[in-house]
C-alpha cells in the first residue's frame, strides 16, 4: 500500500502555494482583511476559473470530480496562507447539494458553486453552541408545497457573502432537514459580526416567514446533516495543518534571525525544544488528516471516528502553536506589526469551528465504544 500523494496530487500542493505566495503573501492579507468584505472578488475569480472551488464538484456538473484527499491539501496550503476567503463555506455547501440534492438540484446550483459565481454556506448553529444535529431547533412549518421557515441561526461563516444558504431545520414532526435559501428571497436578512479574525467572517442569519418551495429541500436527515458536520471537521482540520505550519515556519525564522547574548534565540534549549515539540505534533496531526480523508474518499467504515480524532487533536495543536508563536516571539508578538498574531487569532477560529477538542474526544470515546 503507497500512502504518498501521487505526482499530480504533489503538483496540485505546488501550484496553489506557488499562486498564494504571488497574490496573497501577508501583506495582501492583512490588506484584504481589512476591506469591508473580507475577500478579494478578483483572486476568488481567479480560482474559481483555475477549479479550486469545485474541485470535488462532479464533472457533470462543472467540478473537477477529485476527492478530499485533494481538497484536504487545498486547505492546509490556504490555511498555511490564511487565504481569505468564502473558501470553506463554498465547498462545504456544495457537497450538500452534491450528496443530498437531487439531479434537478444539483444541475440548477452545483455549476454556480463549482466556478464561484455563487457563494454557499452552511447555517446551522443556533442559541446553543453544540455541533449535532439534536442542537438544530429552527422551525420548518408545512403549508401546502411550501415550507415557511421562522428563526435565527448564529456564527454563520461568511453569511453576508453568502447567495446560497443550505439552513438546517426541523419539521413539524420533529425530523430534521435541510433547505437550500437563496440570500435575496424576502424575509432573509444577514448581520455580520466583528470577528477577532478578520481573514474569517462570520454573522447571524435572520429567517422570518421565508417561503421555501418543495424543490429546494434535500433529501436528508439527522444522519446526512452528521455527514455534513464531519466534512466541516475534516477541513476544518485540514486547514489547521497548514496554519500550525504557518506560525511554526514563522516562529523559526525569527528564532534564527533575532539575537540575545551575541546567540540566535534559536540555539537556546528553551526555544528550540518548543519548536521542535510543535514540529513533531503537526507530523502526528498531518497522519490522522490524511488517513481521515483517505477513509471517507475509499468508502471506509471508519470515518466518523478518524474524522473526530483529527480534528479533536488539531484544535489542541493549533492551540499550542499560536500560544508557542506568541511566547517565542517575546511582547513584540502581540502587536499588530508582527504576522504571528494573525495566525494565534486563527486559532481562536479553527478551535471551536465544527467542534473543538473536549467535543471530538467524546465523540471518538462513544464511536469507540467507551
Amino acid at each position: 500500500m503507497n500512502f504518498a500523494f501521487t505526482e499530480e496530487q504533489d503538483f496540485l500542493r505546488s501550484e496553489v502555494r506557488k499562486l498564494l505566495d504571488a497574490q496573497c503573501d501577508v501583506k495582501h492579507v492583512r490588506e484584504i482583511a481589512d476591506t469591508s468584505e473580507g475577500y478579494s472578488r478578483d483572486l476568488w475569480q481567479q480560482i474559481g476559473e483555475l477549479g479550486w472551488i469545485g474541485l470535488a464538484i462532479p464533472e457533470a456538473h462543472g467540478g473537477g470530480g477529485l476527492g478530499w484527499e485533494e481538497l484536504v491539501i487545498l486547505f492546509e496550503e490556504t490555511g498555511r496562507s490564511l487565504f481569505p476567503s468564502p473558501l470553506l463555506s463554498t465547498v462545504l455547501c456544495a457537497e450538500t447539494i452534491a450528496r443530498f440534492g437531487s439531479d434537478t438540484q444539483k444541475q440548477r446550483w452545483l455549476p454556480g458553486l463549482a466556478d464561484g459565481s455563487q457563494i454557499g454556506t452552511l447555517a446551522f448553529l443556533e442559541e446553543s453552541d453544540e455541533w449535532s444535529p439534536k442542537a438544530v431547533a429552527l422551525s420548518g412549518k408545512r403549508e401546502g408545497r411550501e415550507l415557511v421557515l421562522d428563526g435565527d441561526k448564529r456564527f454563520v461563516q461568511d453569511v453576508v457573502a453568502a447567495d446560497l444558504l443550505a439552513v438546517f431545520f426541523r419539521r413539524d414532526d420533529g425530523e430534521l432537514g435541510i433547505a437550500i435559501v437563496e440570500s435575496k428571497s424576502a424575509g432573509v436578512s444577514a448581520k455580520s459580526r466583528d470577528p477577532l479574525d478578520k481573514t474569517k467572517r462570520f454573522g447571524d442569519l435572520t429567517l422570518a416567514g421565508v417561503r421555501v418551495p418543495q424543490e429546494d429541500i434535500l433529501s436528508a436527515g439527522e444522519a446526512e446533516a452528521q455527514q455534513i458536520l464531519e466534512l466541516g471537521a475534516l477541513a476544518a482540520a485540514a486547514e489547521i495543518v497548514g496554519t500550525a505550519e504557518g506560525a511554526l515556519d514563522l516562529t523559526v525564522k525569527y528564532a534564527m534571525d533575532r539575537e540575545q547574548f551575541e546567540k540566535p534565540i534559536g540555539q537556546f534549549q528553551g526555544v528550540k525544544h518548543p519548536l521542535a515539540e510543535t514540529y513533531m505534533e503537526i507530523e502526528t496531526l498531518k497522519s490522522l488528516v490524511y488517513f481521515a480523508a483517505w477513509a471517507l474518499d475509499s468508502g471506509d467504515d471508519s470515518i466518523a471516528l478518524a474524522t473526530s480524532q483529527a480534528k479533536a487533536y488539531a484544535s489542541e495543536v493549533i492551540t499550542r502553536a499560536g500560544v508557542m508563536g506568541i511566547q517565542l516571539h517575546g511582547a513584540v508578538g502581540y502587536t499588530l506589526e508582527y504576522d504571528i498574531q494573525l495566525y494565534l487569532k486563527r486559532s481562536k477560529w479553527a478551535r471551536p469551528m465544527f467542534g473543538n477538542e473536549i467535543h471530538h474526544y467524546e465523540r471518538a470515546a462513544a464511536l469507540g465504544g467507551l
